[in-house]
């Protein structure tokens, strides 16, 4: 193709993906070296805790050809998943009600993103024939906000998220690798100056830096991501959140500008934006996975939602239905669960002294 028809072409693929639903598309280069450094010095202090899977594809994550041969370009994508423009820190202020990180609150995204980019290799291919692609939604060692970030998206902030100066930072990522040497888009540059409300509002100071997250003190990852104990000195700092946390971006000044989304699939389900942490902790294993079916809540498996609900029943005001529904956790067959079960009874008991 001339340059000439790749420039067309890369017009085409951004109104087609608008026309699919992608709030933008822009297109970056592959060469990821000037990441590499920080990277590395995040694995080396170990603040991806147990994420092992870091740590093993951590060059993959800077060598995008390596993944998928052949690879030129990214073509990046934003899908908006907000569904209000309120930014308030409101629903923190309800010990006895659970909070779920916003992007879970509907069905899971994944495979919602992957059939549009799926749509938009296909009206590529029948614009120009077969041409060499690989689509990514959160699912390979691919480093999609710094691609994002090449690709004049936004800039990573000092919270690590993505930061767009018209939309904020509630959205998804993905990407389309392809073999096509499409023409760029132009960084966007950093807009964070000198706010650090972010770093100041982390419930648990996870941050030890801007723009450096200490994993392993972040409540996300460690609702999320931790299969094992959660550390006590922690505990009390998580309140009410029991899947993932999203304070660092609620505070955001530039999420003013959130773009609310349309899209059905990430309208909350069965109540978990206004849900009572003691109704969440009475459900079975059953119920569970009923209830989180294509929901990202149930990768963390039922033992580990028992965990986190536990803690925040530790957090929430002693009554007497919270004391009752810890007991009747105490002889759960989970360790796991027994443990926090009996830290959160003893923070009751403290608190009745």
């Amino acid at each position: 193709m001339t340059q000439c028809e790749l420039e067309t072409l890369a017009q085409d693929i951004k109104a087609w993906g608008l026309e699919l639903g992608f709030a933008q598309v822009t297109i970056a280069d592959i060469d990821m070296s000037a990441y590499g450094p920080h990277l590395q010095s995040w694995l080396d202090n170990h603040y991806h805790g147990d994420m092992e899977y870091m740590q093993r594809h951590a060059q993959l994550r800077l060598d995008p050809e390596a993944l998928v041969p052949d690879t030129l370009r990214a073509i990046c994508v934003r899908m908006d998943y907000a569904l209000t423009s309120t930014n308030s820190l409101a629903e923190l202020k309800t010990p006895d009600k659970a909070y779920i990180s916003r992007y879970a609150r509907g069905r899971d995204y994944h495979k919602l993103i992957r059939k549009r980019l799926q749509r938009l290799a296909d009206r590529v291919s029948e614009a120009i024939g077969p041409f060499g692609y690989r689509a990514f939604v959160d699912s390979a060692p691919v480093l999609e906000r710094a691609l994002a970030e090449k690709s004049g998206m936004g800039w990573i902030g000092k919270n690590t998220m993505l930061i767009n100066r018209k939309a904020g930072s509630w959205f998804f990522l993905a990407e389309l690798f392809t073999d096509l040497p499409l023409p760029i888009d132009a960084p966007t540059g950093a807009h964070c100056g000198s706010c650090n409300a972010c770093i100041d509002i982390c419930p648990t100071k996870a941050f030890v830096a801007p723009n450096v997250l200490d994993a392993r003190r972040c409540i996300s990852y460690l609702t999320i991501e931790l299969r094992t104990s959660i550390p006590v000195e922690l505990r009390p700092l998580m309140g009410n959140r029991i899947f993932g946390c999203d304070d660092c971006q609620i505070i955001c000044p530039w999420n003013k500008f959130t773009r609310l989304s349309t899209e059905e699939d990430f309208a909350p389900r069965h109540g978990l934006d206004d849900a009572d942490l003691l109704k969440l902790f009475a459900w079975n294993e059953e119920e569970f996975l009923r209830l989180t079916e294509g929901s990202a809540i149930r990768r963390i498996g039922y033992e580990c939602w028992l965990r986190n609900l536990a803690v925040a029943l530790g957090n929430a005001p002693s009554s007497d239905a919270i004391i009752a529904a810890l007991n009747g956790r105490r002889s759960h067959p989970s360790p796991l669960v027994r443990e926090h079960v009996e830290w959160a009874l003893g923070r009751h008991r403290d608190a009745n002294c």
